[in-house]
């Protein structure tokens, strides 16, 4: 790579201005084309390239290449920074997500500050560091205070559930004589295998002993309520029937302290004999995860005991609410800050990793970058550098010298919020080439139109540009809300694409005079189908239009659009494919030629008349010859043939006009078009065969042309260029030896950009661009009938939905008509808007989309491009955002 002289740039208030408006001039033009770049090489001084960077992202005009590909991410000079900016990211989402669990709004300015200075790190790092670690000691002994709350409310529930089984007991007599009693309904506890019968839980031998009563055990916990099952089970077959258990619900729920979520539980009470089984029920209880907890036998110490549990719990709920406040203070005014924290950290992470794309010279004073910029914008990018060097105090001015390569530039391409969706309809196909002719100027237009063609329907359309336009309007508000739906920020993204569809189809259903299935009559119909009595339209709901008989047509054609008249006529459907498959054809091939002239704007900017001469002059002439030839013969039709004919001059009526099809079909296969013997001729004019013969057989010649022409044109300048290289060695030979003086002159062939391309793929690659752009121009054209398949499809469900639903509610007659009425309309408005607006809707754009990437971009758009992605601080902060961090 060679280095030129440093760029020098003038100053004065009025070259500035002349800059700025030479910058709009040029950024307008780069819409149609992608912006110059250039790759420059970018010297700063180590302590003023943390400042250069920043400005640069907040420019966002450079995109910086990767000097370091070979060098590990660890390994870098300034990884250590990184990983600085990933702990202070770590504890803001710590502290975003404390803030959101205690639904406190976070304060959002839409304030950018500006990236700290590295110095400042160290104050961010100790404040969040304090914040953590305060929050963090906070929770701990707010968890432990909730721990010992519930431990005491678990207690207190213990001791008042218990000494209902206690009174049972001493009601019973004693203990020995409650057991005795659980033989006849008192357990709670059932054998596994006789799930239906209550069974005693100790048998006679474990109640008396040589005829006295036995002293038992007990134990008393509290267990999540859905584990009581289970843990019944297990003691029944762990303890054979030995032990007796008693449980009862806890009607509140309890805290969790450790997730904070609220838990159902129940208070138990174990009965059991001897030492053994003592050990394994706490070893059950253990496994149960069950909490076991101390009970007094005397009343009179558990109510002693109930007493301090009740005061200790209303000393824990005043400490409680002590921590809680506390804690609010801390993450109220973390809210107020936290916004502009994690731009800052975010800024500051990204310069540093930045900078790691960065090389060092040998002195270790100076980083050394490369870089795209645009060729427009090289005066602001110096500008932000030299901003950079004096915020830092630097005394040494940054250097940014061009740099010649021959790698391909990336693509870019300036946008604004309305020109940035179509722009994305494009890139999703693919980015374009450096310097390619750009299809989203002219698809803002012919976008919407395709769409309308197929979703032609005023009412529909006016609902469309309705939404489009409430998004457009309150973009703004919209846009800070900052929405997580996938689909509503499609829609959104999309607003202005939606806006255009709509008004286009409130266009074109003004010419088809569709709205909602309905015809509007503004200017008084050209038939006198109108004219008839009302006991004649009930009588007869639909009439069948034709323009040969007098007493219908009134030999005048309807203003603009489609005459409402055709509303009852039962040949509408006829009529209506007629004319909206030829408007189908007509578009299409207007398209596909618009598409091809675009490729001659590519061929002349890059210089390649060789692809002048062997693609687009043979294309142009095929496409031409053929397809538009046909598009004049339907207009000839239009002109030459009509309905209302007389009989006496019937070679131009509708029964001798020819069909276009089959017109088109016997040119190609070179035959004569039948006709009846009345109608004298199948021509539409004079000398009509002899040109068709002539344009089919030039268009036939096309095809070799594109397929040979090319490859021989290379190999004839490839062999020139060899003959002119063994020359020239001769010459010089001679010239050494002295027998002859060199002379120059003479220039080689360089095929145009095929020089290292075999000739053999060179003769491949053209048969196949040959077979695809004249097969493609077939398939295409019927590509476009697509337009005429869904209009008619979209008019007819429209048509449906009317008859089948909302004509009903108009039939009902009195007061219950009107409630009918209201409720089909309902239903009618909701299908209205979920199938015909948003399914046909979807439908139409996927079409209309289709149409563009293959029947239009693929007559000149390469889209082998990549694209343009500058260090910029708005989108790295709006990835950020978007995307969903986990703390």
């Amino acid at each position: 790579m060679l280095m030129s002289k440093p760029l020098s740039f003038g100053h004065g208030p009025q070259q500035t201005l002349k800059c700025v408006e030479v910058h709009k001039i040029v950024k307008m033009g780069s819409l149609f084309r992608s912006a110059e770049m250039t790759l420059c090489q970018l010297f700063l001084q180590s302590e003023a390239a943390y400042a250069c960077v920043s400005e640069l992202g907040e420019l966002g005009l450079v995109q910086f290449r990767d000097l370091n590909p070979d060098v590990n991410a660890f390994q870098r000079k300034f990884v250590n920074e990184v990983r600085r900016c990933d702990e202070m990211e770590r504890k803001l989402r710590y502290l975003e997500k404390e803030i959101k669990k205690d639904g406190i709004p976070m304060l959002d300015t839409g304030e950018n500050p500006e990236a700290p200075q590295p110095r400042e790190m160290i104050d961010l790092e100790a404040t969040f560091e304090k914040l953590e670690n305060e929050l963090r000691e906070v929770n701990q002994n707010a968890e432990a205070l909730k721990r010992n709350f519930l431990e005491l409310t678990e207690l207190k529930q213990i001791l008042r559930k218990t000494q209902v089984f206690f009174d049972e007991a001493v009601a019973g007599g004693n203990v020995c004589h409650q057991a005795e009693l659980s033989a006849y309904g008192g357990s709670q506890m059932a054998d596994p295998s006789r799930e239906e019968e209550q069974v005693t839980l100790l048998g006679e031998e474990g109640l008396r002993a040589g005829g006295q009563a036995l002293k038992l055990g007990f134990v008393a916990g509290v267990i999540l309520r859905e584990r009581i099952p289970a843990f019944e089970r297990m003691l029944w077959r762990a303890c054979r029937g030995n032990v007796f258990l008693r449980q009862a619900e806890i009607e509140t729920p309890l805290e969790d302290p450790s997730s904070g979520d609220q838990v159902y539980k129940s208070v138990f009470i174990i009965f059991f004999q001897g030492d053994q089984l003592k050990t394994r029920v706490k070893k059950i209880c253990e496994g149960f995860r069950a909490t076991l907890y101390p009970c007094p036998e005397a009343p009179a110490d558990r109510r002693e005991m109930a007493m301090g549990v009740m005061t200790r719990i209303e000393d824990l709920n005043t400490v409680l609410g002590q921590t809680q406040d506390h804690r609010h203070r801390v993450l109220v005014a973390a809210a107020k800050n936290i916004k502009n924290w994690f731009v800052k950290v975010r800024k500051i992470k990204a310069i540093y990793h930045t900078l790691n794309l960065f090389n060092l010279d040998v002195t270790q004073k100076c980083l050394i970058a490369e870089c795209w910029v645009p060729v427009l914008d090289l005066e602001n990018i110096q500008l932000a550098l030299r901003r950079g060097t004096e915020r830092s105090g630097s005394s040494v001015p940054p250097i940014l010298n061009k740099m010649d390569t021959p790698e391909d530039p990336p693509t870019y391409n300036h946008t604004n919020k309305f020109t940035s969706a179509f722009q994305t309809l494009i890139d999703s196909y693919g980015i374009a080439s450096y310097r390619e002719m750009n299809p989203a100027p002219y698809t803002i237009i012919t976008f919407p139109f395709l769409f309308a063609v197929m979703f032609g329907d005023l009412g529909h359309g006016c609902l469309m540009a309705l939404f489009g336009a409430w998004m457009v309007i309150n973009e703004k508000p919209l846009a800070a809300k900052k929405s997580d739906n996938e689909i509503w920020n499609i829609f959104f993204g999309g607003r202005y694409i939606i806006l255009l569809m709509g008004l286009f189809s409130m266009y074109t259903g003004f010419i088809y005079n569709d709205i909602f299935s309905k015809s509007l009559n503004l200017f008084g119909p050209s038939w006198r189908i109108f004219n008839i009595s009302n006991a004649d339209l009930k009588s007869k709901t639909v009439f069948e239009l034709d323009a040969r008989a007098d007493q219908n047509y009134l030999g005048t054609s309807y203003p603009i659009g489609m005459d409402p008249a055709w509303q009852l006529a039962t040949n509408k459907i006829i009529f209506q494919n007629s004319f909206k498959m030829k408007i189908s054809i007509i578009l299409g091939i207007i398209h596909m030629l618009f598409g091809v002239v675009m490729s001659l704007f590519n061929h002349l900017y890059f210089k390649n008349r060789l692809s002048i001469l062997t693609e687009f002059i043979p294309q142009i002439i095929f496409l031409t010859f053929l397809f538009l030839y046909m598009v004049l013969l339907m207009f000839i039709k239009w002109f030459v043939y009509f309905a209302n004919i007389s009989d006496d001059d019937i070679v131009y009526g509708t029964r001798c006009a020819p069909s276009i099809l089959i017109t088109f079909i016997n040119m190609v296969l070179q035959k004569a078009t039948p006709y009846e013997p009345k109608c004298k001729t199948s021509n539409m004019f004079a000398g009509q065969i002899g040109l068709q013969y002539l344009l089919f057989y030039i268009a036939m010649i096309c095809v070799p042309w594109m397929l040979l022409a090319k490859p021989v044109l290379i190999m004839r300048k490839r062999k020139q260029a060899h003959a002119y290289s063994v020359t020239h060695q001769q010459m010089a030979s001679a010239t050494e030896n002295g027998d002859a003086q060199q002379t120059g002159g003479g220039t080689g062939g360089h095929g145009e950009g095929h020089d290292e391309e075999p000739l053999g793929e060179i003769f491949i690659h053209q048969a196949i661009h040959t077979i695809e752009y004249v097969l493609g121009s077939v398939s295409h054209t019927a590509s476009y009938l697509r337009l005429w398949a869904l209009s008619l499809a979209h008019a007819q469900l429209s048509e449906v939905l009317w008859n089948m639903v909302l004509s009903k509610g108009l039939k009902v007659e009195g007061w219950p008509g009107g409630i009918a009425l209201y409720v089909i309309f309902a239903f009618w408005a909701s299908l209205t808007v979920s199938i015909l607006v948003l399914m046909e809707g979807l439908s139409a754009f996927l079409h209309t989309l289709r149409l563009h990437w293959v029947e239009f971009q693929s007559k000149f758009y390469m889209g082998a491009g990549y694209m343009f992605q500058p260090f910029s601080f708005e989108v790295i902060l709006d990835s950020a955002s978007q995307s969903k961090e986990e703390p």
